[in-house]
């Protein structure tokens, strides 16, 4: 990992973003590039170049004003960081930025627990952005001054739409030598008996890991009502870092597995969610 990507709007949730960037590019000697969105108003489409000029120029000071103040942190100290401006409108333009910088992943702040719902889930610049990554994208929901990616639960429906997206998340995981827990949540009104799972799963890795099995024992299969509640219970048992899930582009969170997951995941888990798009 070379670089991280940090959209900020110099919020507190943005800093809880950054602190954890720091924690991965200490571990990986990576550089991070802090990008704030300014995107001028549609309104300065009608004023004339000189006022529109003018706009632009008290919206970089502030910025770079802001930028200061937010970038004097003492676990900033010793990596390489670079700030940029983009006068983007939108942020799902960050995917460019990201391209542009190449960049290895992106992490991005969002709201607490409950806040995740309305930010994540309700056309707000996080879905946007995690619709729209070509590369993960690691979503904070609070400060987490010790952060640590040891222990990872990967949600997964093991149908042969996942094969790339899982194969990503461990190359990436991988790297950061941490234990994986490749989760499949067994539903009532979905129910599938061991027989059939324990097939399903060694074909998935079988083909995705070109004939490899060695992934076979980390697999585990939890029984719930909700595929929420079984990615918060087995999440919570086993005291896990990271939520790690696969995303379809055009519908964001909601549908990472076949059908529709709503929102609750999100709002079930207060831990870090890095998604992978499909």
């Amino acid at each position: 990992m070379k670089k991280i990507l940090v959209p900020t709007d110099f919020s507190k949730y943005s800093e809880y973003a950054l602190e954890v960037a720091a924690s991965l590019a200490k571990k990986f000697n990576a550089e991070i590039i802090v990008v704030h969105m300014m995107g001028l108003s549609h309104s300065s489409m009608n004023k004339t170049d000189a006022q529109t000029a003018t706009e632009a120029l008290y919206y970089l000071k502030l910025s770079e004003k802001k930028f200061k103040e937010f970038l004097d942190k003492p676990y900033l100290k010793g990596i390489r960081v670079n700030e940029t401006v983009q006068n983007y409108t939108i942020f799902s333009e960050l995917n460019n930025v990201a391209k542009e910088h190449n960049a290895n992943l992106i992490v991005m702040g969002s709201h607490g627990t409950q806040g995740l719902v309305q930010e994540v889930f309700v056309g707000s610049n996080t879905e946007k952005v995690v619709r729209t990554s070509e590369i993960p994208v690691l979503v904070i929901k609070e400060r987490m001054e010790d952060f640590k990616l040891e222990k990872v639960v990967f949600a997964c429906d093991f149908k042969d739409e996942n094969a790339k997206v899982y194969k990503s998340a461990m190359e990436l995981f991988e790297g950061f030598d941490a234990e994986v827990h490749l989760l499949y949540v067994n539903l009532p009104h979905k129910f599938r008996n061991s027989e059939y799972l324990e097939t399903r799963v060694k074909d998935f890795l079988f083909k995705a890991d070109l004939g490899d099995l060695s992934n076979l024992d980390k697999v585990v299969y939890y029984n719930d009502y909700t595929v929420e509640d079984g990615v918060h219970a087995y999440s919570s048992k086993i005291n896990a870092d990271v939520v790690a899930i696969p995303t379809h582009g055009r519908r964001g969170l909601a549908h990472f597995f076949s059908g529709s997951i709503s929102e609750d995941i999100a709002n079930h888990i207060s831990l870090p969610v890095m998604t992978f798009k499909m």
